[in-house]
């Protein structure tokens, strides 16, 4: 084998953006702050585990809540038993629906990525 053959090429990875018009009604970055509302119970929290502003979550809960027919992010207040926020079932449905889309692209383009993987340089190991 020669070098070019043992060399470790980056895992490759897609991503997936979902326009309409000049909107972007999913990414990246909204689906996984959906996942982490999911998971913690809290648009705050979810914004920091992103290193992002509460104000930046919150604006990015109110697009995706705009857009879709229903919000897809219900919230209460805080007060003495604190606030809280959860995915309603449309919320549910449409990560469930862009994870789907997600994977499908994957296996459908498998055989595509690994050809361009293929003519990629050697890139030494750090970066």
């Amino acid at each position: 084998m020669t070098g070019k053959d043992t060399a470790r090429k980056p895992d490759p990875s897609l991503r997936l953006r979902i326009v309409f018009g000049d909107v972007v009604m999913l990414g990246p970055g909204k689906a996984e702050l959906l996942e982490r509302i999911q998971q913690t119970g809290s648009i705050a929290a979810a914004g920091r585990s992103m290193a992002m502003s509460y104000k930046r979550a919150w604006m990015l809960v109110e697009t995706m809540n705009a857009a879709f027919c229903e919000p897809l992010v219900a919230s209460s207040r805080g007060g003495a038993k604190g606030g809280g926020a959860y995915l309603t079932d449309t919320g549910l449905a449409v990560l469930a629906q862009y994870r789907a889309m997600e994977a499908a692209m994957a296996d459908a383009g498998a055989a595509q990525i690994q050809a361009l993987q293929a003519l990629l340089r050697d890139i030494p190991t750090g970066k």
